[in-house]
C-alpha cells in the first residue's frame, strides 16, 4: 500500500511538470498563432519555407524562445573571387538586396553569389565560399561542450584516483564504459583499444549535436547530424579507417575471394561496391533520422498556422511533446548504431584468417 502511494505521488509530480511544460509552450503558441493568424487572413500559411529554413544551413543563427519570432546573430562570411579574399558581417546580406563589396553580392538560397548590373545572379562568375555557418557555429559549440565535459571529467579522475566517481565523473563513466563493453571488445575484439578513441569521439559527438537539435530555445540553431555534408565527413573518416586497417585477408576476400573463377567477374564488383556502401549506409541513416525527426517537429507545431485557430493548439503541442521525448531516445539511439556499426566494420576489415584465429 505504502509503495502504490510513493508510485502515484510520482506520476501525480511528473504530470504536474508535464502539464507546467505544455503549458509554457502553449502559452506563447496560442498568443503568436493568433497574431500569424490575424496578420495572414487572406493568405493560406505555407509550412515549407520555415522548415527548410530550419533544417538548411545559413549565414545567420536564429535565437529565439519557442514559436516566437526569433532574432538573428550574424556570423562571418568569407567569400575568395577573382578579386581576392573579403569579410564581411552577414548583417549586410539581406534577401532581394545587393552588398556593394570588392564584387556586388546577393544571397540567393542561403547562398551568396555574385550579381550583375541587374542585381540578378551572375552564372559566370565564381564564389568559394569559407564562411562561418549556421552548422559550423553549431559544430564549434558541440566541440567545446565535450572538451569542457571531458576536461572536467579528466581532472576529476586525476584528483580522485582509486576513489568511486562523482558528479559528472558517475555520469560520463558508463557511457565511456558501455561503448568499450559493449560495442568496440564485442566487434573489434583484443586490438579494440587501438580503436577507442575514434569511437569514442563518434558516439559523443554524434550524441551532443543530437541532443543540442533539441533545445527548444534554438529553434532555427541546430541541425548538424541532419546536415548531408556532416554526415558524408564522418562517413569518409570511418571509410578511411576500415581500409586503411584492413588486413591481407581483407584484401584477399575483395579480389581473390575462395570461389570458382568464373565467379570473379560478379563477386569482385560486388565486394568493391560494398567497400563504399558500408558508410553510405552510415551516411544515410543518420542523416534521413535526425532530419525526418525536424520535419516531422516543424509540420506538427505548423498545424496551429494552417488551420489559423488556437483550438488546435493543444493537440500539436501534445503531439510535438511526445515528438520530442521520442527523438531524445532517436539521439542516443542513432549515436550507438553509428558506432557500433563502426566498429563492426572495422572488426570485419581486422579480423584473423580462421586457422590462424584458432591457434590465438
Amino acid at each position: 500500500m505504502e509503495k502504490r502511494l510513493i508510485l502515484n505521488s510520482k506520476i501525480s509530480r511528473l504530470s504536474r511538470i508535464c502539464a507546467l511544460f505544455i503549458a509554457l509552450i502553449a502559452i506563447p503558441a496560442f498568443s503568436f498563432s493568433q497574431e500569424k493568424a490575424d496578420s495572414t487572413k487572406d493568405k493560406p500559411f505555407d509550412p515549407k519555407p520555415t522548415i527548410f529554413e530550419h533544417i538548411g544551413d545559413a549565414h545567420s543563427w536564429h535565437v529565439g524562445l519557442p514559436f516566437v519570432k526569433p532574432f538573428a546573430i550574424p556570423l562571418p562570411v568569407i567569400l575568395y573571387t577573382s578579386k581576392g579574399l573579403e569579410v564581411f558581417s552577414s548583417a549586410n546580406l539581406q534577401e532581394d538586396a545587393v552588398y556593394h563589396g570588392k564584387n556586388d553580392y546577393i544571397l540567393a538560397g542561403n547562398k551568396v553569389k555574385i550579381a550583375d548590373d541587374s542585381g540578378k545572379v551572375d552564372t559566370t562568375k565564381k564564389v568559394y565560399d569559407f564562411s562561418i555557418t549556421r552548422n559550423v557555429a553549431s559544430m564549434w559549440l558541440g566541440m567545446i561542450l565535450l572538451i569542457i565535459i571531458f576536461g572536467s571529467v579528466s581532472a576529476s579522475y586525476k584528483k580522485r584516483v582509486g576513489k568511486a566517481p562523482k558528479g559528472l565523473q558517475s555520469f560520463m563513466e558508463p557511457l565511456v564504459v558501455f561503448v568499450r563493453d559493449d560495442v568496440a571488445i564485442p566487434n573489434i575484439g583484443v586490438k579494440y583499444g587501438k580503436y577507442m578513441g575514434l569511437l569514442l569521439s563518434l558516439f559523443f559527438f554524434i550524441l551532443i549535436n543530437n541532443l543540442l537539435g533539441l533545445v527548444p530555445f534554438f529553434p532555427g540553431g541546430f541541425n548538424l547530424t541532419g546536415n548531408i555534408a556532416v554526415t558524408f565527413s564522418l562517413a569518409f573518416i570511418v571509410l578511411l579507417v576500415i581500409n586503411f586497417s584492413g588486413n591481407k585477408y581483407y584484401w584477399k576476400h575483395i579480389f581473390a575471394p575462395d570461389i570458382p573463377l568464373w565467379l570473379y567477374i560478379i563477386m569482385v564488383p560486388v565486394e568493391l561496391i560494398g567497400i563504399i556502401s558500408k558508410p553510405f549506409a552510415l551516411m544515410i541513416r543518420l542523416f534521413a533520422n535526425i532530419t525526418a525527426g525536424h520535419i516531422i517537429g516543424l509540420s506538427l507545431i505548423s498545424l496551429i498556422f494552417i488551420f489559423k485557430s488556437i483550438a488546435v493548439s493543444p493537440a500539436s503541442v501534445l503531439f510535438v511533446v511526445f515528438m520530442d521525448v521520442l527523438e531524445l531516445l532517436v539521439a542516443f539511439l542513432q549515436a550507438y548504431i553509428f558506432t557500433m556499426l563502426t566498429a563492426l566494420f572495422i572488426g570485419m576489415a581486422i579480423q584473423e584468417h580462421h586457422g590462424e584465429q584458432h591457434e590465438i
